[in-house]
């Protein structure tokens, strides 16, 4: 069994960003901007904001940090949020969910300039994803991508089941898992899928996005599967000093030794996220995507 390491590879991934950035300052061109807002104070989200702040310092980025309120209003936001699109200094931007229930996240996610949008949200990145067209890969799924190439893993002619269907991991993950290149025949499921488990059990390769820990046991795995753990879910403990551990969407301990492949949380998915958020504002800052 190989644990697919998130950690060592978003480091790898960084590396190899920051070596693009020094040429291209080296060139005489500017470094790549990343624009985040945040809204509120939400734990988890200022975590995971301040970690992209940080990776942006690591990878020789600019990185600006927009900090509203709960209070403030939809229109605000978007304001702000058209005032960045206009700014030729800013490659990409950001807008950490959840947000308020005052603001339309419709609104938010579709105001951003699809250009700018790291996150791959926007409906102009998700249908070009769909079409096969040069796009900005929302980062989880694109993390994804990234430990299977790296790892070598076949896919070719495989069967892939993809177990969760949100627009930011199941939709398109099961989107790039058909994809010419890499060739897995995809099964969908979701909360009313019926027979999920004989479903599994002729699974070369799992993907489980569902958000519910240690949702997939190992009953419902092959043997020699590979299995994408996208889930991360934090459950009572009193074995930690916080009080509290993270839990993936699959039971590790049953799971891990029948597969061939696995990814481990947290360590797996999590940091290739953050990875891929940075190599999207990268090919934004080189107009790869969009080149006007």
């Amino acid at each position: 069994m190989i644990r697919l390491d998130g950690k060592q590879t978003s480091a790898t991934l960084k590396k190899e960003i920051a070596e693009e950035v020094e040429k291209m300052v080296a060139n005489g061109q500017k470094r790549p901007h990343l624009a985040a807002i945040l809204v509120g104070h939400d734990g988890a989200s200022e975590t995971y904001v301040g970690s992209k702040v940080k990776s942006c310092e690591q990878v020789g980025f600019t990185s600006t940090l927009l900090r509203y309120e709960n209070t403030v209003s939809e229109e605000e936001l978007l304001q702000k949020i058209e005032e960045i699109n206009l700014n030729d200094d800013i490659d990409g931007l950001i807008v950490q969910l959840p947000l308020p229930a005052h603001i339309s996240e419709e609104k938010v996610t579709e105001k951003i300039d699809p250009r700018k949008d790291v996150d791959g949200f926007h409906p102009q990145n998700m249908g070009r994803l769909a079409l096969g067209s040069p796009c900005f890969v929302s980062a989880t799924p694109h993390g994804i991508m990234e430990l299977i190439a790296r790892y070598n893993i076949e896919t070719s002619g495989k069967k892939c089941v993809v177990i969760g269907r949100s627009n930011i991991v199941g939709r398109p993950m099961s989107i790039l898992m058909s994809q010419k290149g890499i060739d897995t025949t995809v099964t969908l499921c979701h909360s009313r899928t019926q027979n999920l488990k004989e479903i599994c059990l002729e699974a070369d390769i799992i993907i489980a996005a569902l958000g519910k820990a240690e949702f997939l046991k190992g009953d419902m795995v092959k043997e020699g599967a590979t299995v994408i753990d996208v889930g991360i879910t934090r459950v009572p403990s009193d074995k930690t000093k916080s009080g509290w551990k993270l839990l993936g969407d699959v039971d590790f301990a049953e799971v891990a030794p029948k597969c061939s492949h696995i990814t481990p949380v947290p360590g797996g998915v999590g940091p290739m996220t953050i990875a891929s958020l940075l190599f999207n504002t990268l090919k934004a800052a080189k107009k790869e995507v969009y080149s006007k």
